[in-house]
């Protein structure tokens, strides 16, 4: 059974999760799955991506049963191998970190429960938009375990380090308003899918080219010392500046019409 559908509609990829029937918990098809869709998405000419998860629940995290496969493994020998993301991810890593990587913005559309696993995935996105009511848990220690897809590299860029530490010791829940108001999601929409398409849409209609220019350089922004983000700010706007795509903007905007990209 496919665990994840990849759609395209007016420059937008919508990446879905199709395991309704356990809340898109994830196993090892749904790994590969959300893998290869990040895969499919990255090599097309979508501008946005929008992620969400059928039925109740965007996802309940990592499905336990599946877990059976690694008993009597050396965890090392499973666990360590850099197997993705030209050797720097695992594939449970990957799940994640290959929407991070994504040159293009990526939202999440989340409601139900966002748990273990799926709050490892909505990190990887740009944007979380989430449902009244949806509960977020980092819910590895509720297993005797710490979050180790990509959460670590992730989790910490958003929420002060009292707010990382709280979620990852205790694997409460927390509701989507404490979400926001500890910068876990960005914001509460009552239809989460259809405020992420219409963002998708804004995003779509900007230059493709100075929209994949400005994730580089907050990545850099976010990373990196004041003179290096200085340099890059210049170079990358030299990378725009009097281009095709630029020069669109500015006809569109004189011309008071939408800009068309070729």
């Amino acid at each position: 059974m496919t665990r994840v559908t990849v759609t395209y509609e007016n420059h937008i990829a919508f990446v879905r999760l199709t395991r309704a029937d356990k809340m898109n918990a994830v196993d090892q098809k749904m790994i590969d799955g959300i893998i290869a869709a990040g895969q499919e998405v990255a090599a097309s000419d979508a501008r946005a991506v929008v992620i969400s998860g059928d039925g109740k629940a965007f996802c309940a995290g990592i499905d336990i049963t599946g877990l059976s496969g690694m008993m009597g493994k050396d965890p090392a020998d499973v666990l360590m191998p850099r197997t993705h993301g030209a050797g720097t991810t695992n594939q449970w890593q990957e799940v994640a970190m290959i929407w991070s990587r994504m040159e293009i913005p990526v939202i999440a559309a989340i409601h139900g429960v966002c748990f273990g696993a799926g709050i490892q995935l909505a990190l990887g996105a740009d944007i979380r938009i989430a449902a009244p009511g949806t509960r977020f848990a980092v819910m590895e220690m509720k297993w005797g375990i710490v979050p180790d897809m990509g959460g670590m590299v992730l989790l910490p860029k958003l929420v002060r380090s009292d707010v990382l530490r709280r979620l990852t010791y205790t694997a409460e829940q927390v509701d989507a308003t404490q979400a926001a108001n500890w910068g876990l999601i960005t914001e509460i929409a009552e239809d989460p899918l259809a405020a992420a398409t219409a963002l998708a849409q804004t995003i779509a209609a900007k230059s493709p080219s100075a929209i994949r220019a400005a994730k580089r350089l907050i990545a850099i922004a976010q990373t990196q010392d004041a003179q290096t983000v200085l340099d890059a700010e210049s170079r990358i706007q030299c990378e725009l500046i009097g281009k095709p795509h630029q020069m669109e903007v500015i006809a569109a905007e004189m011309g008071k019409r939408p800009a068309v990209f070729k």
